[in-house]
């Protein structure tokens, strides 16, 4: 004869429902479980839907939606984790769609950056294209650059190009620089220009500050409140910049951290001289930059004194090194630290190893051995490791077990690696972008083939993908005129005679 419906029975005591509902908010999805098989009441209350929407973000998924917009997040949850599951398998397996980012021939890639899956290519013409891999949809807009004085002569080469939500940038052997939003078209909205040729490009991962190094100059750019570009700050330095990146998540002016040979420079508007780190006759080898954190790799006198190449970390608000991690006879090529989880970092060496470091303990939690010629670029999440060598070969790799899951090769050598939960993206890159003795046009098509570099795109969400699962050459037609990227139109599965 009790009131069920806003009397929770526990044993001989009577609870509001608001109460047991915090009681059970205590419980994980096991013990919800159980306890949905003790009664018909209990089971109404394990399954409520505030209880598992709270299980679901914790977890971190669809951490962007209301309670309201699913009607079960059980189930909700229960399709999450199914699909990470199988995500995990796709990429172990090597299950999914693999395609390249296209260009006409007759050019040679330059660079590539990437973010959020938009990738941007500047190429040996001037031109600088985009792919929204997330789209699926491969048609690259052009964007416009600037009309150089009379509009003679060949376009420059591009140097540099970054990218991040709402902007993108690229800069030019010529020393120009042009700046376009990503939301307003494909007319640059600023462009400015140096003197010499740009050394290094950084790009704020989510603002809208612009930071070039010159000869012995480094310039920021950035909008003030009305839109209009300034130069809140330009910075004077004794050396060449090797290394640029821009502080992310900074209120205020923005903040710079630059390597020049032997010194690393921490660049603020009120104080602009700041040397972070200098040591005579150990130049810079490579440079991430996090939120608060700097990390980089420093080249020693070698093993002759008794001194391995490491990686410092140093902390940007007390200016102080924190850890050195490393002990190594090569030298450290690349290092990430920004996309890289909590107190962990991953770095690539010449000694051909990609180290994962546990900064916490200032140790080695991981190395493994891949690349002949070194490593170029790495990657890691919670699980996995993607590394890039400089004989063009992509490796993934499983953190835990430290053994090699499924590799790639091309022909140059890697500069870009880039994944998240369910793409990965990659670019080879040439480093002759003139090669001498031969001619890059349209009538040679097997030396563009050989010389222009490519960006590969990789899919393994393949319940979202299941029409294109297979690869480019196999969905390949006859409509299509062009005869350089050499599609036969297999007839696997089916073609399209």
């Amino acid at each position: 004869f009790q009131n069920e419906i806003n009397e929770v029975p526990f044993f001989d005591v009577q609870l509001p429902y608001e109460l047991a509902l915090k009681i059970f908010r205590y419980l994980g999805k096991a013990e919800l479980g159980r306890c949905a098989q003790v009664s018909r009441t209990w089971k109404i209350l394990a399954e409520d839907e505030v209880l598992w929407y709270r299980l679901c973000q914790e977890e971190g998924y669809l951490l962007d939606m209301s309670i309201s917009d699913h009607s079960c997040w059980k189930l909700a949850l229960k399709n999450c984790r199914a699909r990470e599951q199988m995500l995990k398998t796709n990429w172990k397996n090597r299950v999914g769609a693999v395609s390249q980012l296209r260009y006409e021939p007759g050019r040679v890639l330059c660079d590539v950056h990437c973010c959020d899956g938009v990738v941007m290519a500047g190429y040996t013409s001037g031109e600088v294209r985009l792919w929204d891999t997330r789209t699926w949809d491969y048609t690259a807009p052009v964007l416009a650059a600037v009309a150089g004085p009379g509009g003679a002569g060949a376009p420059p080469h591009v140097s540099f190009v970054r990218i991040n939500s709402s902007l993108a940038v690229a800069a030019y052997e010529d020393g120009t620089v042009s700046v376009w939003s990503l939301l307003l078209g494909q007319e640059p909205i600023h462009h400015f220009q140096h003197n010499q040729r740009i050394q290094a490009l950084a790009l704020a991962p989510g603002g809208s500050a612009v930071a070039t190094a010159s000869g012995f100059q480094v310039k920021v750019e950035s909008p003030d409140d009305r839109g209009f570009w300034q130069t809140p700050a330009t910075f004077e330095i004794q050396k060449l910049v090797n290394f640029l990146n821009l502080v992310p998540d900074v209120t205020g002016s923005p903040v710079a951290v630059a390597a020049a040979e032997d010194i690393v420079y921490l660049l603020k508007a009120e104080d602009p001289g700041r040397v972070l780190h200098s040591v005579y006759g150990q130049p810079v080898t490579c440079l991430d930059v996090a939120a608060h954190e700097a990390a980089f790799g420093i080249k020693t006198f070698g093993w002759l004194l008794n001194e391995p190449n490491q990686i410092l970390l140093y902390n940007l608000e007390t200016n102080q090194c924190v850890t050195k991690v490393g002990s190594s006879i090569g030298d450290f090529s690349c290092v990430n630290l920004h996309s890289s989880p909590p107190n962990m970092l991953v770095a690539g060496n010449k000694d051909r190893r990609v180290r994962v470091f546990d900064l916490r303990r200032g140790a080695a939690a991981c190395s493994v051995y891949g690349h002949q010629l070194g490593v170029s670029a790495v990657q890691m999440d919670e699980w996995k490791m993607v590394s890039g060598g400089h004989e063009g070969l992509v490796c993934v790799w499983d953190q835990r077990m430290a053994a090699k899951l499924w590799e790639m090769h091309a022909r140059h050598p890697v500069r870009l690696v880039w994944f998240n939960s369910h793409s990965l993206i990659t670019a080879n890159i040439p480093e002759e972008k003139n090669p001498r003795g031969s001619s890059i046009t349209e009538d040679d098509p097997s030396l563009h083939r050989k010389y222009r570099g490519v960006i590969y795109s990789y899919e393994f969400s393949v319940d979202q993908l299941a029409a294109d699962s297979v690869l480019p050459i196999c969905r390949s037609s006859y409509d299509e005129l062009t005869g350089y990227n050499y599609n036969i139109g297999l007839a696997v599965p089916y073609d399209s005679i």
